[in-house]
């Protein structure tokens, strides 16, 4: 299914290693609306490639979720643990264009270094049984996300040269969504802010493919009261599907847009795409108050 003539295609893709979460809601009702207010197609993407950490009926609950909270994607639920071959296909451009290479570092050797300093760059090892790394340039990478305004890294200083499949032959996310956003079309993204300092990595993956550039929305995040943000690491409470419409409702508020009238999950967001304002959202990477 293409959907490459479309002005806007967005996406909800989030990782089943734990149930869906009040966090998680707040990205995807935010997603669907502004697709939605731009008459735009919105996907469901499963990112799964991480296989070790998948949480055993997360899945499930995301599914039952998706059908629960009236969402209605435009296409069929991709699943990345079904597209291996592509990823490692992309892999095997890289490799043949010199672009990345076999790296024997452990997390020992490396121990508290965020910056990788390039061990293994030169060292041609073969690539069985090696992490992959993506080689990176002394250069400023910038975007204007939506929200957040501009945002400036540059990875060889920020970061160095980064995985993109692990030894353990687990393909990164890095990796997997670049692919997956240009494969199916993506232009826009929008997601939480936790996520702000991937977007680099992930323009410079698309601009080494040739892939074009999407326009990114990094939402603030809801917290807890411990002043975490909400995620299946920090235990946060899976979404009752039996409080979809209050829910809604909730997550409405936390983004600041008009409120809506409680209904049935469908006509509550077809409400919330009729009244949506992204100007409302506040400009921050945290959102006040705390949620569980």
């Amino acid at each position: 299914m293409s959907h490459r003539h479309t002005a806007y295609v967005g996406r909800f893709a989030p990782s089943p290693t734990g149930p869906l979460h009040f966090g998680s809601l707040i990205t995807a009702i935010a997603s669907y609306c502004d697709a939605k207010t731009h008459q735009g197609k919105w996907l469901i993407r499963i990112e799964d490639t991480d296989i070790p950490r998948i949480y055993p009926g997360s899945e499930t609950h995301i599914l039952a979720c998706i059908d629960a909270f009236g969402f209605q994607p435009d296409g069929e639920i991709l699943f990345q643990r079904d597209r291996l071959d592509l990823y490692e296909n992309v892999l095997e451009q890289l490799k043949a264009q010199n672009l990345v290479y076999a790296c024997q570092c452990t997390r020992k050797i490396l121990g508290s270094n965020a910056i990788y300093s390039g061990t293994c760059r030169n060292l041609n090892l073969p690539f069985q049984n090696q992490a992959i790394r993506v080689k990176v340039k002394d250069q400023l990478i910038c975007f204007d996300d939506r929200l957040q305004g501009i945002q400036c890294s540059n990875l060889a200083h920020d970061l160095g040269d980064f995985v993109l499949k692990r030894r353990d032959g687990i393909i990164n996310y890095q990796l997997a969504v670049v692919v997956d956003d240009y494969v199916q079309g993506m232009t826009h993204v929008v997601r939480g802010a936790d996520l702000l300092d991937n977007t680099q990595r992930q323009i410079w993956l698309g601009d080494l493919l040739g892939y074009p550039r999407l326009h990114y929305l990094h939402l603030p995040l809801a917290m807890n009261a411990q002043g975490q943000k909400l995620s299946k690491q920090n235990m946060a409470a899976a979404l009752d599907l039996s409080k979809a419409s209050q829910y809604i409702q909730q997550a409405l508020a936390a983004l600041h847009q008009p409120a809506v009238d409680l209904d049935t999950p469908d006509r509550m967001l077809k409400q919330a795409v009729a009244q949506w304002q992204l100007n409302h959202i506040p400009r921050q990477t945290r959102l006040a108050g705390t949620y569980l």
